[in-house]
């Protein structure tokens, strides 16, 4: 199943599922087929409900999530196997490069949030990004070396990123630690869920409604408080 291996940091933190739930038992009424409680008392309630939806996928989920090396769920793409109408892979050409219908003005930027390999959804399991050669602190802005040149900042210098999306709402995270990156230029990036706080909840996907973490429209502002620079690992 799902069994943490560190004592809890507090006897009020919740899981996820446990989050989850709680929020739907108080928000939905009740329902005979909505056991939350029962759901996050055992995972494995839930995994049976996964096998009985995608039977296919995830058939004896809960028998063969613990066989060595796991089960493949299969891959189409992986098979060359297109669901199109086509048969063939399809291709899509975007109207536009830029969709959050603002333009590029002095001093705007465009943040991309990002994960660790180290992190899985908001769960962070340490500060050793190997797949970017970054060590340390997530409190930090990655930006191109011409641009930090440009905007006559540091490397290791705190700054503040706030959103620029001109709907008149203050959104900020602050203690920023600027860290030279290999990125186009007026492109940042930055931590997730670190810096969610950017994000307009009216920058969504059109068709799945999830938030646009990946074109958020910032500018960069003097730091306060102290930043933790990080460091490329050696």
């Amino acid at each position: 199943g799902s069994i943490g291996r560190r004592e809890p940091a507090s006897p009020h933190l919740k899981s996820e599922l446990a989050i989850v739930a709680g929020i739907a038992k108080a928000t939905l009424p009740a329902h005979p087929l909505w056991r939350w409680d029962d759901w996050t008392a055992d995972y494995g309630a839930v995994r049976d409900l996964i096998a009985r939806t995608y039977p296919d996928q995830f058939h004896d989920m809960s028998a063969r999530m613990n066989q060595p090396g796991g089960f493949y769920r299969g891959n189409p793409a992986h098979e060359r196997e297109w669901k199109t109408e086509s048969g063939k892979a399809e291709f899509t050409v975007p109207a536009v490069l830029n969709s959050n219908g603002l333009t590029e003005e002095p001093g705007r930027y465009t943040l991309v949030t990002l994960r660790s390999n180290d992190q899985f959804n908001t769960t962070i399991y340490g500060h050793s990004d190997r797949l970017r050669g970054l060590e340390g602190s997530r409190m930090i802005v990655l930006m191109s070396p011409v641009d930090m040149d440009e905007a006559g900042l540091s490397e290791g210098q705190p700054v503040t990123l706030a959103t620029d999306s001109g709907d008149g709402l203050r959104r900020e995270v602050a203690g920023l630690a600027v860290t030279p990156y290999d990125l186009p230029r007026r492109c940042l990036a930055g931590y997730f869920p670190e810096l969610n706080a950017l994000i307009p909840l009216s920058h969504y996907d059109q068709l799945s409604k999830t938030p646009a973490a990946k074109g958020i429209p910032v500018r960069i502002e003097p730091g306060r408080g102290k930043a933790s620079p990080n460091s490329p690992i050696g």
